[in-house]
């Protein structure tokens, strides 16, 4: 925490009213449930519980972390009029499916404009999402990060020109909106463990963005020390924990709080993004079968399954005494697995199962 920031904690619904001031529309299902993975934990041995908060659960064309997000930026879209969302992200964009199905359940224009890069752009998984809830996508070679946020930017002021009132991807406006709503998550969380008597020994999340600065932004207004892992999913050409502070005391500010972070309270780690963006790793393969065939709950290759590696791994070091609780947060990202079962399930492995 940033030397100037106060130790007051925050309760749960402290942590709600701060956010209710906010311009917000309701779209996901709210609170996602908290369930223990039995089965997952005794595999892994070493006495932990495992918990998962299901916010692949969130409902908004088959769920995850975005449609939290969205509640803050629609919300803050209609409180300005805006009658056009100009967004982009990849091909096979979990931000863009909900994005696009917010928008649809609004009655909001919606323009994507998805980045190639490694994928196909068959109407598969996430796209042929964007396609039925009616978005119009056009596809460009531009990079996701600073190249592909210009282009949103100029696209925006493209249909300003026009006598539009875009909403686009501006990240200093955007992602510290979205981070409120996961500092409201962990406050949901936290109430879940009350509820069992537990307290959390260390929180997971695949994030390198504003999902993570929701995070840990949470964890210092709930005054938790446990440790609260950011799986990166990919690298950024910028110092993340400064950024996702950043964006985490932004969110602090919009909610009136006082609280800070500093970049020294933030664990982003880039360890586990294997080949690369997108791109599956050996690690992630193992972890999303393993939770699959003990749990029946379903990750995705890019983001959900290396942020449950990591807990694997940390677990199988030694890292957590017996009897502690982790938490694992999924974000979602099913329809990626249909787009791309090749990524998910190799080829030796339908032989070995067929």
């Amino acid at each position: 925490m940033s030397e100037n920031s106060p130790t007051t904690t925050l309760s749960p619904r402290e942590i709600m009213a701060a956010a209710e001031k906010l311009p917000h529309v309701r779209l996901a299902h709210l609170p996602t449930p908290l369930e223990e993975l039995p089965r997952l934990s005794e595999r892994l041995g070493h006495g932990v519980r495992v918990f998962v908060k299901r916010d692949d659960c969130t409902g908004l064309a088959l769920g995850g972390n975005k449609a939290r997000h969205n509640e803050f930026l629609l919300g803050d879209a209609l409180a300005q009029g805006c009658d056009l969302f100009v967004w982009g992200a990849s091909v096979q964009s979990n931000n863009c499916r909900q994005t696009a199905a917010a928008c649809a359940k609004l009655g909001i224009e919606c323009r994507l404009y998805l980045s190639r890069g490694h994928h196909r752009t068959e109407p598969q998984g996430n796209l042929l999402i964007d396609y039925l809830v009616g978005a119009h996508v056009e596809f460009t070679d531009a990079a996701i990060g600073p190249e592909l946020n210009a282009l949103l930017a100029a696209k925006a002021e493209e249909f300003r020109s026009r006598g539009r009132n875009p909403y686009f991807w501006d990240p200093p406006r955007v992602v510290p909106l979205a981070a409120v709503s996961y500092a409201l998550c962990l406050a949901e969380i936290a109430e879940q463990l009350q509820a069992r008597g537990l307290q959390p020994d260390g929180i997971y999340v695949s994030s390198a963005g504003a999902t993570g600065a929701g995070v840990a932004l949470g964890k210092v207004l709930l005054g938790w020390t446990c440790p609260v892992r950011l799986i990166c999913p990919m690298k950024w050409p910028w110092h993340v924990p400064t950024r996702i502070a950043d964006d985490a005391n932004v969110a602090a500010a919009r909610m009136g709080l006082p609280h800070r972070l500093s970049p020294a309270d933030i664990d982003a780690d880039e360890s586990y993004i294997g080949p690369g963006y997108g791109l599956p790793s050996p690690a992630g393969r193992e972890a999303l079968r393993l939770v699959a065939t003990t749990e029946a709950i379903l990750l995705d290759h890019v983001y959900t399954a290396k942020a449950m590696a990591a807990l694997i791994a940390d677990v199988r070091s030694g890292r957590y005494r017996p009897g502690s609780v982790l938490v694992f947060i999924h974000t979602g990202g099913t329809p990626a697995i249909f787009a791309e079962p090749i990524a998910v399930l190799s080829a030796r492995e339908v032989a070995k199962n067929s």
